[in-house]
This record gives structure tokens, C-alpha cells and sequence, in this order.
């Protein structure tokens, strides 16, 4: 439904009351599992970035959505953790429709570009240009139930997990796995190999902007029983062989940013890390391990099922909300047009400079 009030609050603004109905809508509604949707994920976010936003629908009085964001310096808003944000959404009951355009105009924000919502969500489907999927490892019946639904459906990749486990094993001087390791300096390591990750591989260094460190430090500085941050390692001799730097809720564990020793690449420690950590989730009663979108085979190979993500905008009505509808009408003609590979060219350029504009939004 429309018609409601709507305010931007910073998430360390909110009431003690609307802090329940966030952790309220959360437990009521299984689509939000994830730790993205934490209300202590939007307060890292807000220690990172002094642009973080909530969007706050109240009906009579009463909250009935929060819609937590970035809000740039001209107003043109974006998900919450930007390019970071695997997984994004309006925490609300399962039946609340938010209604875009009505709350942009409310708050006078021009444009809300946004990636990886959840494409259940009624209130993104007018808007929706595109949509893919993130990866879910499903652990809801345990650890072994995983392995034989996987064993039955990929089972050369069950099978490739075997032989890296056996080699791992023939090292004299073992192996071990820590869930949650918190000795000093391993989140410079993670970021040391992650940056040598992208520059060997030509991608752009998410690392080379201050706020995304910061966003990881206030991550794993939280503890609670509804969020955590953690730092997961694959020793193998000694050696961290294999990290993870990622965060979980009460329900599901979010694969977020691995790293590993090259010296250790015949044993593939990435993929036993990820298989140790789903045993750990598992018997812990998470339901999940969320391994996050992107095209890539093992998270194909591990995963049970996708969770539909939408990408697209929408818009109030104002100059900057024209020339944003404006831009993808010209990259519609040209995806139109018979040009073969050629027409696809603007939009991937446009995804690609939004991208990178986002990561200095702040």
C-alpha cells in the first residue's frame, strides 16, 4: 500500500521502538535471513559512511518499512554498502508494498538506483531493468543432507572436493580450520592478498577507497546475538593457506571476502574452507550459507538454489530523475539496434562507471 509518511533518519537516529519493529519484521519474514539486513550491518555501514540513510515509511503513527541506503551529495541515492551490498531489500512484513515513487517524492530524493534487491519484493517490480541471483548453500536439514543433495546433483564436484581434501591431508604437519580467529593482523593479510587478487586480475581495488576497510573493521567489532562478524582460516602446516572475511545472523552466514596462499593453489584451501564453514553453520542451526551472486562454477557447484535479485531504478520527478530515465532510454535504443555484440556496449559501460561512481558516492 501507499499512502504513509516518510522521514530519512540516520540508523543511529532511530527510536528504541523502531529498532523492535526492524527486529520485529526481520523474524517475521524468512525472505530476510540474510545479515545485510541486519539493523546492526546499516549501524557498521553508518561508522564507515556519513551518507548512510534510512528510508522510513510509518502508517498512522506506525513504522511499516525501513528502506536503509546511501544518500549522495545531489541526492542520488543508492543501496546500502554500495558495489559491497551482495544483497539488498525493504525490511518489512512479507504483504507491505513500498511505493517508490511516492516515497522518493516524499523525501525529495531525485533518483534510487539500485542492484541486488530482492526480486520478490513487490514495490521494486515497476522498476526492475535486469535481475540475476544469489547463491545459497541450503543447511536446513544439516550439513550431510547439503553433501548428498550436492553429491547426487554435481558429483564430479563432490568428487573434486575429495581429491583436495586428500591432498590436504598428506601434508606431515596437518591442517585445521577456526571459525572465528581473531589473532592480530589477519585482516591485513586478507587485505594484502585480496589487493594482489585484484591487481594480477586487473580488477578494480574495492581496497583503495578508505570506507570499505572501515566497513570491515566495524563488521567484525560486532557481537550479538542477531549479527557477528567473523574471520575464518584454513591453516595448513602452520600457515593460513586459505580466509574469509564475512559476517553472519541468526539464521544465515554470508561468504563475503575469501583470499588464499597461492603456495597452497593445488589443494584449491578456498573451497575446503567453504565446506568447513557449511559444517560449522550447519551445526549451529544456521539454514544457510550465502555465497552471494556472480557467474562463477564453485559457487554453481556448491549451492542448492538461487535467491532472485533485481537490478534497476527508480525515479521522482525532477531534473536529475529525467536524465536518469533519459540514459536508459538511450541505452534501450542501443541494445535495440542490430549491432550484434556492439549494441551491448553503453550499458555495460554505464553498469560499469555507476559501479566505480559508487565506491566514492561517499
Amino acid at each position: 500500500m501507499g499512502q504513509g509518511q516518510y522521514e530519512l533518519v540516520k540508523p543511529s537516529g532511530l527510536s528504541e521502538l523502531d529498532r523492535a519493529s526492524w527486529r520485529d519484521f526481520l523474524a517475521s519474514n524468512p525472505a530476510l535471513g540474510s545479515p545485510y539486513f541486519a539493523l546492526e550491518f546499516a549501524e557498521c555501514c553508518e561508522e564507515a559512511r556519513a551518507d548512510t540513510r534510512v528510508l522510513v515509511k510509518r502508517r498512522k503513527g506506525q513504522v511499516v518499512a525501513f528502506l536503509p541506503l546511501h544518500v549522495g551529495r545531489v541526492g542520488y541515492a543508492r543501496p546500502l554498502a554500495g558495489p559491497l551490498g551482495d544483497v539488498q531489500g525493504i525490511i518489512a512484513p512479507v504483504d507491505e508494498v513500498f511505493d517508490l515513487d511516492e516515497a522518493l517524492s516524499a523525501v525529495r530524493l531525485p533518483v534510487f538506483n539500485f542492484e541486488s534487491v530482492l526480486a520478490s519484493q513487490a514495490s521494486f517490480h515497476p522498476h526492475t531493468q535486469s535481475t540475476d541471483g544469489s547463491w545459497m548453500m541450503d543447511l536446513s536439514n544439516g550439513f550431510d543432507a547439503w553433501r548428498a543433495e550436492r553429491k547426487s546433483a554435481m558429483p564430479k564436484a563432490v568428487k573434486n572436493l575429495d581429491v583436495r581434501r586428500r591432498r590436504m591431508d598428506r601434508y606431515e604437519g596437518g591442517h585445521s580450520f577456526v571459525i572465528d580467529d581473531r589473532r592480530e593482523g589477519i585482516l591485513d593479510t586478507m587485505i594484502a592478498w585480496k589487493r594482489e587478487q585484484y591487481r594480477r586480475t586487473g580488477v578494480f581495488d574495492v581496497f583503495s577507497v578508505g570506507w570499505t576497510r572501515k566497513l570491515l573493521e566495524a563488521v567484525l567489532r560486532r557481537q550479538s546475538d542477531h549479527f557477528c562478524g567473523l574471520v575464518s582460516t584454513l591453516s595448513i602446516e602452520g600457515r593460513i593457506a586459505a580466509l574469509h572475511v564475512g559476517m553472519a545472523s541468526d539464521r544465515v552466514c554470508h561468504y563475503w571476502f575469501p583470499a588464499y596462499d597461492i603456495d597452497f593453489g593445488r589443494v584449491s584451501p578456498g573451497l575446503l574452507m567453504i565446506e568447513e564453514m557449511a559444517k560449522i553453520a550447519a551445526s549451529i542451526g544456521h539454514e544457510a550459507l550465502e555465497l552471494g551472486p556472480g557467474d562463477y562454477g564453485f559457487k554453481r557447484d556448491l549451492s542448492s538454489y538461487q535467491v532472485g535479485l533485481s537490478r534497476g531504478y527508480a525515479t521522482s520527478t525532477s531534473l536529475l530523475g529525467f536524465a536518469r530515465s533519459a540514459s536508459h532510454s538511450l541505452v534501450e535504443v542501443a541494445e535495440g539496434a542490430p549491432l550484434g555484440a556492439l549494441s551491448a556496449l553503453p550499458g555495460k559501460a554505464m553498469r560499469k562507471l555507476d559501479r566505480l561512481a559508487s565506491f566514492y558516492a561517499s
